[in-house]
């Protein structure tokens, strides 16, 4: 053993540096060259971690093709609270946090919790509501409405929840920027905790504690953690302090139960799962699958649930109707409706998410039909810019970001969508590719004076604007991306992760790669070739999707799925090619339908086997 060891390692020193195409796809249907995920280090990793471990080989090149080393890949097939989460006192001012919130109990003071409108604002709001109700403290939950206050606390809502009686306020998933709303709130003689995961600058806000793994002082590595994650470190070490004080009502507190919630908003902020991140995600969907929360069980039933709860359906099914309270409807309705444990209640409000998400889906459309129209007529084919910003009074600001999501999608680089109002004054949100850090960019705009306020972090941004500097603003967001994003556009690769038949492509295998997962943000999803099968059936169904049967020289078949893939290149190729030989791309998925459990391709590419 030790010489396998000793063999691979050596092996490992050579690396190829220009890697060879995947099936010789230079060029495939959607114009990506396909290469190995796996270089010539982790081909020897991903040998040695099937022999020595006993793992199936495809399982062993998705652990190493994510970076998992030969000791951990036992431990990482089963990541548990208790070995990933480290002591919460490591994170900066969380013990001044946690001494707050234990005295603000002991003291039974009205405590007021100021979150975001988005699905992670929600569940750490909600997770903060069921801490204190648990020990008999009165909260108030206070989201702010997108459109009238935008993001993060303002001073007249900070002095009005003082003036309801607030001896305490704590902000969750925002406040670390919030300068002039904390100073409010301390000229009010009010405490503040802030908890929160958001990119921030030297300048601390006036609070008692900033717990913020992304501040510069914190020592805790834990700077992928979304709010809910952080504020759910914050409440461990929170229920360890009253026991140790003696309050007999934390030994009654279970709050792995509520790591459904904090699953949820680690999946719909899409954060990098690694580290704690997969187990949080892996033991609430656990508990996910129990239905404890009535709240997330009434959205399950609204969103049509079919099977065990996956992340796919966190993040795509129950993460969008959240939202679109915050988006177009009442910005509060996410957050009561996870601290609800009224079954009817919970039914109620699920209803009326789901159809604002109904009215959201509408006006998305719309919307991005003029966006779409904007870059071809702003940007030609939009290859010739680094950054799109796109802009419309007739938009809802509420759905910009799902709108610069899209254009992301569609053209492959940076995207912004600006609402404005009719005083001129913009509110914005923009969507990054991997490698460019868009939250860094938008900071610099703030520091130009080209914005009136903006932040967040790499992958995604908001901004607010005015109308006259709308011009200048692109041309430097051009100037800053111009350099790095080019060269990140040009390499249009897909990542394989090995070959697969139709008859290798079993719910055993794919059971066996969940145990993987869960994957997203920072552990992407397996993309397996099946090469040089017969495209034996495709067709058009819904308004968008191509469906595939794709047939195996032995006959075996797999059917799979082009997700919006109607009147695109792939889609096109699909159509047109019944009956020749493909080779195909995708992830395998479990489909459910009436009882029965079948394997599915989630197809990706596509090219011309020759």
């Amino acid at each position: 053993m030790t010489r396998l060891i000793s063999a691979l390692s050596s092996a490992a020193e050579t690396v190829d540096p220009v890697p060879r195409a995947f099936l010789g796809v230079e060029r495939s249907a959607s114009d990506q060259r396909w290469v190995s995920r796996l270089d010539q280090a982790a081909q020897n990793r991903a040998l040695a971690i099937a022999q020595i471990h006993g793992i199936p080989d495809l399982v062993a090149r998705v652990l190493a093709g994510r970076g998992v080393t030969l000791d951990d890949a036992p431990a990482f097939l089963d990541p548990t609270i208790r070995s990933l989460m480290p002591e919460p006192f490591t994170l900066t001012d969380c013990e001044k946090a946690v001494n707050r919130l234990a005295d603000a109990i002991a003291r039974r003071e009205k405590v007021a919790i100021f979150g975001d409108y988005d699905v992670d604002g929600a569940a750490s709001s909600a997770l903060l509501y069921r801490f204190l109700r648990h020990f008999g403290v009165e909260a108030e939950i206070y989201i702010p409405d997108r459109i009238f206050e935008g993001y993060g606390p303002n001073p007249t809502a900070i002095r009005q929840l003082i003036a309801n009686g607030a001896g305490l306020i704590v902000t969750v998933d925002c406040g670390s920027t919030s300068h002039d709303a904390l100073a409010a709130a301390r000229d009010e003689g009010c405490d503040v905790v802030v908890i929160d995961h958001h990119q921030l600058g030297h300048e601390l806000p006036p609070c008692l504690a900033l717990v913020n793994p992304n501040r510069e002082d914190d020592l805790s590595g834990q700077g992928h953690l979304c709010a809910a994650g952080v504020v759910f470190m914050v409440l461990v070490a929170a229920a360890r302090l009253l026991r140790e004080r003696g309050d007999p009502r934390a030994k009654s507190l279970d709050l792995l139960a509520w790591l459904d919630i904090v699953a949820l908003a680690t999946v719909c902020d899409v954060v990098p799962l690694k580290g704690l991140n997969r187990a949080y995600v892996v033991k609430g969907l656990l508990a996910a699958r129990h239905m404890g929360n009535a709240g997330l069980a009434a959205l399950f039933r609204k969103a049509g649930l079919g099977g065990p709860v996956t992340p796919y359906h966190m993040g795509f099914l129950v993460g969008p109707r959240i939202n679109a309270g915050g988006r177009i409807g009442d910005a509060a309705l996410g957050s009561r409706l996870l601290t609800l444990d009224d079954a009817i209640e919970a039914e109620e409000i699920a209803g009326r998410l789901d159809e604002l998400n109904r009215e959201r889906q509408a006006m998305e459309a719309a919307m991005l039909a003029e966006a779409e129209a904007e870059v071809l007529a702003e940007y030609g084919t939009g290859e010739g810019a680094s950054v799109l910003v796109t802009a419309s009074e007739k938009w809802h600001p509420g759905i910009v970001g799902l709108i610069a999501a899209r254009l992301k999608e569609k053209f492959r680089r940076p995207a912004f969508a600006i609402a404005f109002d009719p005083s001129g004054k913009g509110m914005g949100s923009g969507r990054s590719i991997n490698g460019f850090d868009m939250g860094r960019m938008v900071r610099a705009a703030v520091g130009a004076g080209l914005l009136v306020k903006g932040g967040g972090h790499a992958m995604a941004a908001g901004l607010t604007v005015e109308r006259a500097n709308l011009g200048r603003l692109r041309a430097f967001f051009e100037e800053m991306a111009g350099e790095s994003v080019p060269g990140l556009v040009a390499n249009h690769v897909l990542k394989i992760d090995g070959a697969l038949s139709a008859s290798g492509a079993t719910l055993e295998l794919f059971d066996m790669l969940e145990q993987a997962g869960p994957y997203g943000s920072g552990h992407a999803q397996p993309v397996f070739a099946i090469p040089a099968h017969r495209l034996k059936d495709a067709r058009l169904v819904g308004t968008a999707h191509i469906k595939v049967t794709l047939e195996a020289v032995d006959g075996s078949r797999i059917e799979g799925i082009a997700f919006r893939a109607a009147e695109t290149p792939l889609g096109n190729m699909l159509l047109n090619s019944r009956g020749s030989q493909i080779h195909a791309a995708g992830c395998l998925s479990a489909d459910h339908w009436q009882g029965n459990r079948r394997i599915q391709l989630r197809l990706l590419d596509a090219a011309k086997a020759v």
